[in-house]
């Protein structure tokens, strides 16, 4: 296993692993007491970085990319990895719980609503009740790209180095999430993992798409159909910007 072999993906470097040995490396970061930021690169995250240099910074700063949308994963596969298959955020997140269950690993949650995180406790102690869940936290509620306040960060980051924590999982949205980890990343010894909607999943507020339309790459279409609204112009966007990329990307790469 090789984390520091990365692919390019419309410039985002994306490491073609299986899901398995990605929940390895974490967990051996987070055993070990070693810092790390590990991000989920789909179709939206990556067009982003396109358009905006410090969403860049914060993917190429990252220590794991992995590949969330199955876009991505399907460019990996045409660049030389022809077995690589998702790994998203959700999935690694219920492994690792599982792994940190298992190893006593203690976890912290921050991000999403008080309620949802209440239902998400909830929800993860039951399922795995010998976890050591040292703390929760949802700070103040904000825009979709604008950052915690500097007295907002101090707090936060207080929190989770007083719980002991050695993995944190980050609730707030791409992009917000990857440039937060990127910013209290110098001040913050722990594993921290953006998984954005894996919390809403996990919690039992927001419906999954069948396994079914996950393993054919259709997830993007199930939850389409669902928030018609908010994701259509989102999707339209960035898919289209996304294939564009890939095109012009496939034209340059050498056959494989």
């Amino acid at each position: 296993m090789n984390v520091d072999a990365t692919t390019p993906v419309l410039g985002v470097p994306v490491q073609a692993l299986p899901l398995p040995e990605a929940v390895e490396q974490i967990l051996g970061w987070a055993s070990s007491g070693q810092a790390a930021r590990v991000c989920f690169v789909n179709a939206h995250a990556a067009v982003t970085a396109g358009r905006d240099t410090a969403m860049m910074a914060a993917l190429r700063g990252s220590e794991l990319n992995l590949p969330d949308g199955a876009p991505v994963a399907w460019m990996l596969r045409r660049l030389g990895h022809p077995r690589q298959r998702r790994v998203s955020g959700p999935d690694v997140m219920v492994a690792l719980l599982a792994a940190c269950e298992a190893t006593a690993v203690p976890v912290y949650l921050m991000g999403s609503t008080p309620q949802t995180l209440e239902r998400l406790r909830a929800a993860v102690l039951q399922r795995w009740p010998r976890l050591r869940l040292a703390g929760l936290h949802a700070p103040p509620v904000t825009t979709r790209v604008e950052l915690p306040s500097v007295a907002e960060d101090a707090d936060s980051l207080a929190r989770v180095c007083a719980s002991g924590a050695r993995v944190l999982f980050v609730g707030l949205g791409c992009p917000k999430q990857e440039l937060w980890m990127a910013r209290v990343a110098p001040r913050l010894p722990v594993v921290m993992l953006g998984v954005g909607a894996a919390f809403d999943f996990l919690a039992g507020t927001v419906r999954r798409a069948p396994l079914w339309m996950q393993r054919v790459g259709l997830e993007w279409l199930y939850r389409l159909m669902r928030e018609p609204r908010r994701l259509g112009r989102r999707y339209l966007d960035t898919n289209l910007a996304f294939l564009i990329g890939a095109w012009r990307q496939l034209r340059q790469a050498p056959r494989r």
